[in-house]
């Protein structure tokens, strides 16, 4: 280092100070609101009708914390226990068109945030050139290189840190509801699958049916040709077989159509080997686990609706705070750092280096009202997505006490189909015999055919809406229950530890950008 590179560096320094400086207290004022998560807006319910809670000692909590029920992701597979439906599943989950599509929109949001957050932080530019001239005979050449910061804002007031921060929550609701979407398709091709399972049922039961029909109509054709009985009981005998070779012929249209159902959710042809069959319409979900007496209601925050509406609510806030900022004075830096010769060999010697360094302000003065109407919407943004959140609470509540209302009578109904079939059974086994001797008419033996076709049409449909019960509980619950009890269990009862949860729900806006960033 030369004696005479000094000066030029030492006049650099302030200048590199100076915007060191600026970077140092960019953002050190945030004008967005504070947010801590609302209260769930439920109603404190009676848990023997809606097995759903609140704490009743402090209206609006819950007995489980938050972050232990965000945390709460169990795995479908717990839930559909048949390796056909399993593998259904997971085709639904490679080829969907839909979840693909969410899947897209996360990239999407990714990249959006990443150039919002990228404003954060100096844009700089490198150049370089080089020129030849020549007048009068002489030739001159110029070579250049510089290193310039272009309109650099100083982020005094936090709007590029909230515009990042909102850009970061609108990535997050990108992925809560690309979980939302799966837990649909998952429900949707379990639910489609069962009711493929039970429309197969219904159609072997139609085929005994008719079986059984004719066997009857065989067994009256002889009475009549004996003279036992009139035509018109024959009649009626060869009625009754039409009836039921009707009902048949209609079951290959309505499983066409189960197949083509299943196969759009799927997006791929179902392969032969991961079919139903009739007899997976009795049972292919693993058993429901009990539930607690009270099922706390922050298991309804771990939904994912739930969480992308309040990412979404998260959002509004950092949304406010950009608006405020943009109601004050801005101020940008542009710096440029170089070096200039006349020869390339010259470049970088002593007393060719050049910088310049100029902040500039921009303070609002008149814009009629537009910065003040800015800052209204953002608040009236911030309340409406309040409100959907609430609502959205509210939705989950009566979809979950809804699901367990109907399966707190499920086991009732079934053990009262069962018994009913049980006696249709006995009285079709009795009039037939009573036929035979003669004992009894033909409308008899009829009627009790049709009451023993009605109580097995009628125990596969209950069998299959406890199936689709169990389906649907996995979806409104968040993608399953197999946690709620043991989250309840460890959940914490002492005053000292239920207002921790309360402190955790106040989000940090730089927390959840670096989050997005990793």
């Amino acid at each position: 280092m030369t004696p005479a590179s000094l000066p030029g560096r030492a006049a650099r320094a302030p200048a590199l100070t100076a915007l060191l400086l600026s970077l140092a207290l960019a953002g050190c004022v945030n004008l967005a609101p504070d947010y801590t998560r609302p209260a769930p807006a439920v109603p404190r319910a009676d848990a023997s009708t809606t097995n759903i809670a609140t704490d009743p000692a402090r209206p609006g909590t819950s007995a489980l914390s938050a972050s232990d029920a965000a945390q709460v992701l169990p795995d479908w597979r717990a839930v559909f226990l048949d390796e056909r439906l399993r593998g259904t599943v997971e085709l639904a989950l490679r080829e969907n068109r839909d979840l693909r599509i969410a899947a897209l929109q996360i990239e999407q949001a990714r990249a959006v945030f990443r150039q919002t957050d990228a404003q954060r932080l100096p844009a700089l530019n490198a150049s370089a050139g080089a020129s030849r001239s020549g007048t009068a005979g002489a030739v001159t050449q110029q070579v250049s290189l510089q290193l310039a910061l272009s309109s650099y804002e100083l982020d005094f007031f936090g709007r590029v840190r909230n515009l990042s921060d909102s850009a970061a929550q609108a990535l997050f609701s990108r992925e809560e509801s690309r979980r939302s979407t799966q837990i649909s398709l998952v429900s949707e091709t379990a639910a489609a699958w069962l009711t493929w399972a039970a429309d197969l049922e219904r159609q072997r039961l139609a085929q005994e049916t008719l079986a059984s029909r004719e066997r009857s109509l065989a067994l009256t054709r002889r009475r009549h040709e004996l003279g036992a009985i009139s035509g018109l009981v024959l009649s009626q005998a060869e009625t009754a077989v039409e009836s039921a070779r009707a009902e048949t012929v209609v079951w290959p249209t309505t499983l066409a159509q189960d197949r083509h159902a299943l196969e759009l959710l799927l997006g791929a042809a179902l392969p032969a080997s991961l079919e139903p069959r009739a007899a997976d319409a009795s049972g292919t979900l693993s058993q429901l686990v009990e539930l607690p007496a009270g099922v706390p209601s922050s298991v309804l925050q771990r939904r994912p609706d739930v969480l992308a509406a309040e990412h979404a609510l998260i959002a509004s806030h950092a949304d406010i705070g950009a608006a405020r900022a943009a109601r004050f004075p801005s101020i940008s830096l542009t710096a440029s750092a170089g070096t200039g010769s006349r020869a390339l060999s010259g470049l970088f010697d002593a007393g060719s280096g050049s910088w310049s360094f100029g902040p500039s302000v921009s303070l609002p003065i008149f814009d009629g009202g537009s910065r003040a109407a800015a800052v209204r919407q953002a608040e009236a943004s911030r309340d409406i997505a309040l409100a959907t959140y609430d609502k959205t609470i509210q939705t989950a509540f009566r979809e979950v006490a809804d699901a367990l209302a109907e399966r707190a009578t499920l086991a009732d109904r079934l053990a009262a189909q069962r018994a009913l079939l049980a006696a249709t059974e006995r009285q079709l086994r009795l009039a037939e015999a009573q036929y035979r001797v003669g004992s009894t008419t033909q409308l008899d033996l009829l009627d009790a055919q049709r009451s023993l076709l009605s109580a097995q049409q009628s125990l596969i449909a209950l069998r299959l809406s406890e199936l689709l019960n169990r389906v649907t509980l996995y979806k409104v619950l968040g993608g399953g229950w197999q946690d709620i009890a043991t989250a309840v269990a460890a959940a914490p009862t002492t005053a000292a530890t239920t207002t921790a949860p309360n402190a955790a729900t106040t989000v940090a806006p730089k927390a959840a950008t670096n989050a997005a960033t990793n």
